[in-house]
């Protein structure tokens, strides 16, 4: 399934009108199946599906180690996807019992917001990141976004590793995290040495995301609210926004950040 359909709609330029083709970005509702149940559903754009379903999952704890997955399979016909794995029946009920839909664009659930209850880790990358680095990123952040480049209609996530980075695009912000992080450990990479930056704000779903996958950098060019913050520092998640040329305001884990 293509991300993009062409329309034609019509276009006022000053005094003028006129008919173009115009490109927009695809949405479909995704459901996601582990062990053939039902675990939901979610609006999303039909880019790297398999890779959304897993990185939920792994950001919810419904599944704990990738090395748990036996199975992942997008069937298009349905549009959904099938994963076997080996899952964590804690996290699933309470995701059941305690979803709340969440702040980011499109309609999705989580069970893993509050604060006292949160069953994380604290993040214990010895990680430094340096603020040049950060800031020349972040400058360059739109680059290689095909999807933002055609439509102008998507979120993105960049999870950098090394001398690589994993991309998600997506109408909704809190997708686009999960399929970076669902390209990252599918390509056998280690979230602990990397760091994320996200386009949109530092909402508690976006931390809580950064925290599961103990990712110890999370960055943005826009603001945090105050329980992103909580959590970050909480759980030693060295978190940053306003990253804006040469400036970037870091709300927790600031030993992580050099000159």
């Amino acid at each position: 399934m293509q991300p993009i359909f062409t329309t034609q709609i019509t276009k006022y330029k000053a005094d003028e009108n006129f008919a173009i083709d115009d490109i927009l970005v695809r949405e479909i509702k995704l459901e996601i199946l582990l062990n053939d149940v039902k675990i939901g559903a979610m609006m999303a754009t039909p880019t790297d599906l398999t890779e959304l379903a897993i990185g939920y999952l792994l950001s919810e704890n419904i599944i704990t180690n990738p090395k748990d997955i036996l199975d992942a399979l997008f069937d298009e016909k349905t549009l959904s996807v099938k994963i076997i794995a080996k899952a964590n029946q804690k996290a699933l009920n309470n995701l059941n019992s305690e979803g709340i839909i969440i702040s980011g664009c499109g309609r999705s659930v989580t069970a893993n917001i509050d604060l006292q209850s949160l069953d994380a880790k604290k993040i214990q990358s010895d990680m430094k990141f340096q603020r040049r680095e950060i800031s020349k990123q972040m400058s360059e952040f739109y680059t290689q976004c095909d999807l933002y480049e055609k439509t102008g209609c998507v979120h993105t996530a960049k999870l950098f590793i090394g001398d690589k980075f994993y991309i998600g695009e997506d109408i909704a912000q809190h997708n686009t995290i999960d399929k970076a992080i669902g390209k990252a450990v599918l390509g056998g990479a280690d979230l602990n040495s990397g760091f994320l930056m996200v386009s949109g704000r530092l909402s508690s779903e976006m931390v809580v995301k950064a925290v599961m996958n103990s990712i110890p950098l999370l960055v943005s060019r826009t603001a945090p609210t105050s329980l992103g913050v909580l959590i970050a520092r909480k759980f030693n998640l060295t978190l940053c926004g306003f990253a804006r040329g040469e400036n970037l305001n870091v709300y927790s884990g600031a030993e992580r950040i050099y000159a």
